[in-house]
């Protein structure tokens, strides 16, 4: 049995959930590599000789961005275990919401490690205030290119919509286009 979403689309449930899973996927891909190469960067900062001349509060700042950087790393990757540990038992709209949700949280996540990344080098760099006023303008940035504009957007799509076809929200509405 086909469903329309109210935009033209027809599809099943399970056919939604499988494209709504390779759409996820492809946005996981690009993520996922921008993230592990900061990681991998932010692992081996530790070993070199400056790290030593860096002040307490550089430290602490390096400590929390590795572990921002490491919860990061986990809820991008956690949608491929979850999908893995689900494949074959009937479950892949739930894993497509589910992974959806947890994508959203690494997003996040992402934007706290880049801001914390950010805020080391440019005290190291710079070494004043201007590097929190630099880093609170890139964090601004961040927000408005990942979520501002996003949800601009998609509270303009459902302005936009005919009279005669409202929006109907369904389970899987967490992850439409």
């Amino acid at each position: 049995m086909s469903d329309v979403d109210g935009r033209g689309r027809e599809e099943t449930e399970d056919e939604r959930a499988d494209r709504q899973w390779t759409e996820l996927l492809q946005e996981l891909r690009v993520a996922q590599t921008g993230v592990q190469i900061l990681f991998g960067f932010l692992l081996a900062v530790v070993f070199q000789p400056r790290f030593a001349e860096l002040s307490d509060v550089d430290r602490d700042i390096y400590i929390v961005t590795v572990v921002l950087g490491s919860a990061t790393v986990a809820a991008l990757i956690g949608p491929v275990t979850y999908h893995r540990l689900l494949t074959g038992r009937r479950m892949k709209p739930e894993t497509v919401i589910w992974a959806s949700r947890m994508t959203v949280v690494g997003l996040v996540l992402l934007f706290f490690t880049m801001c914390s990344t950010l805020l080391l080098i440019m005290r190291v760099a710079l070494h004043n205030t201007f590097a929190l006023w630099l880093v609170g303008g890139i964090a601004l940035w961040f927000l408005a290119c990942w979520f501002v504009f996003p949800l601009w957007a998609l509270a303009r799509g459902r302005s936009e919509l005919p009279s005669d076809q409202p929006y109907e929200r369904d389970s899987s509405a967490d992850t439409r286009d």
